[in-house]
């Protein structure tokens, strides 16, 4: 997973100046909309009390949007903030 390239993706995406975001290793970037502090612990307690997903649940839940600006797609979830 070329990393830049998912920084510039998230980068357009994501351009309002009113949310921070953070970027996973495996991809996942979480959307922050009232950051403060440290971001990325932030981020990592939104995913702690949200995840795991488990088959079965809400939290197994997913959809994909298609993305018209860029190639690819993005994946939601439980949490509309966090997106793969």
């Amino acid at each position: 997973m070329n990393t830049e390239i998912l920084i510039d993706v998230w980068q357009r995406l994501l351009a309002d100046p009113g949310k921070s975001w953070v970027l996973f290793e495996h991809g996942t970037c979480v959307v922050l909309t009232a950051p403060e502090g440290e971001l990325a612990e932030q981020a990592t307690d939104l995913l702690k009390k949200f995840g795991p997903a488990h088959a079965g649940s809400s939290a197994g839940d997913f959809g994909v949007i298609d993305l018209k600006d860029v190639e690819g797609w993005v994946v939601t979830g439980h949490h509309n903030d966090v997106l793969t």
